[in-house]
């Protein structure tokens, strides 16, 4: 357990599986209650998203293994609080409404776009940031962790809504039901294999990093960045996998939605 590529490994596949399922408890307690309510809780909880570009900003030109930690853990902060706020309803989009059905695909790309508007443009001004902040700087860990996870979401998005065999809605809190008419199932969609060989592209890069390099900070920097990829990888295979990644997470997960969880449910699938 010494090997510094292993604790790293272990580092970053806990705090995916760990901070999931705190942002999964928070926004089951803001469920509970009003917008207003929620808004204030955002607001409240905005300092970790300022202190999280506060430490992607510090450690960019620090070249030591706490500084690689930090600036992973700060690119988390980050991104976290930009999806408690979209869970909470609090940071989606214009439109609030189901998706009609009998309409044309570029009608349902605008509509499916209007839900997430709000969204997008805080998660691509946060990235806009964090790349001015950390490119060409001595530690750009956190900002390769922000760019991993940005790019996997939009990835997930965009085969959630070209569709995908199984779609998991034990996720999708009250504030944000009406999303899973946007959803789509079906067997395949075009998209899927490009963005899973794109992953693993990335995965196989930072995995050579790791092996190229000879400074402990950067070969944990490497780790960290492989394992996140490797996470976002498996989120996309479990999408047509039966694999019950809910149960990771089941204890935390308000027992809700069994009418839209059907709708959304393989036939053949078990466990969920």
């Amino acid at each position: 357990m010494s090997n510094p590529i292993v604790i790293a490994c272990l580092v970053a596949i806990f705090s995916w599986w760990f901070f999931t399922g705190m942002i999964l408890i928070a926004v089951r307690l803001c469920d509970r209650l009003s917008i207003a309510q929620r808004q204030k809780v955002c607001l409240a909880s905005l300092p970790i998203f300022g202190i999280g570009l506060f430490g992607i900003d510090y450690t960019a030109n620090l070249q030591t293994t706490t500084a690689v930690y930090l600036g992973f853990f700060a690119a988390l902060a980050v991104w976290g609080w930009i999806e408690f706020a979209f869970l909470t309803g609090v940071i989606t989009g214009p439109n609030v409404t189901e998706c009609p059905t009998n309409i044309t695909p570029i009608e349902r790309f605008i509509r499916a776009w209007g839900t997430l508007a709000y969204h997008e443009i805080a998660l691509l001004a946060s990235l806009s940031v964090i790349i001015y902040i950390g490119w060409g700087a001595e530690n750009g860990f956190g900002m390769w962790t922000f760019i991993i996870l940005y790019g996997a979401r939009v990835f997930a998005k965009l085969n959630l809504f070209f569709g995908v065999p199984r779609i998991n809605v034990e996720f999708v809190p009250k504030a944000l039901a009406h999303l899973t008419s946007h959803f789509r199932v079906s067997s395949m969609n075009w998209f899927f294999p490009i963005s899973v060989t794109l992953l693993t592209f990335a995965l196989a890069c930072w995995i050579e990093r790791i092996y190229a390099m000879t400074l402990a900070e950067q070969i944990i920097g490497f780790s960290l960045l492989s394992s996140m990829t490797a996470m976002a990888l498996v989120e996309h295979w479990v999408m047509v996998l039966p694999v019950p990644d809910a149960q990771l997470w089941r204890w935390m997960i308000p027992q809700k939605h069994e009418q839209i969880e059907q709708k959304y449910r393989r036939k053949d699938s078990h466990g969920l």
